[in-house]
């Protein structure tokens, strides 16, 4: 899947209008999904659905994810995440690697396919930095 299927409904934020995720219809009930296209919920009604999304929220962007990248697990952040509207423009995530908070270190940028398989969240004292 590199495009978001026909069938999920966006859900955006009451406050911005900034979307948060997907309903999935599954029968006569509805599955939450995230931006990485992932289920967040069982099957659940409409409300709940909506629900679980917006408990979810957009905070988990923030965290440090691990990148399985050359055979190496790297700490990285993500950038930017940009579902794929249709064939012709299809899903990126772009992410780079964790500077620590130190604004003058290297980093490396990498463009990975929505959504993103070789992504996961990190474990403590998991990844390492790509300096080092």
């Amino acid at each position: 899947m590199s495009t978001v299927p026909d069938a999920w409904i966006p859900h955006r934020r009451s406050g911005d209008g900034e979307l948060i995720g997907w309903i999935r219809p599954e029968g006569e009930r509805f599955v939450a999904v995230s931006l990485f296209g992932a289920d967040v919920s069982p099957a659940l009604d409409w409300v709940e659905a909506e629900e679980a999304l917006e408990e979810v929220g957009l905070s988990w962007l923030a965290d440090v994810w691990e990148l399985t990248h050359e055979g190496r697990a790297l700490r990285v952040r993500i950038v930017e995440v940009s579902p794929g509207e249709s064939e012709t423009r299809p899903g990126r995530v772009l992410v780079k690697t964790d500077d620590f908070g130190a604004i003058d270190v290297p980093y490396e940028l990498h463009a990975l396919p929505w959504p993103p398989p070789e992504l996961r969240p990190a474990r403590p004292g998991s990844g390492a930095s790509p300096w080092g």
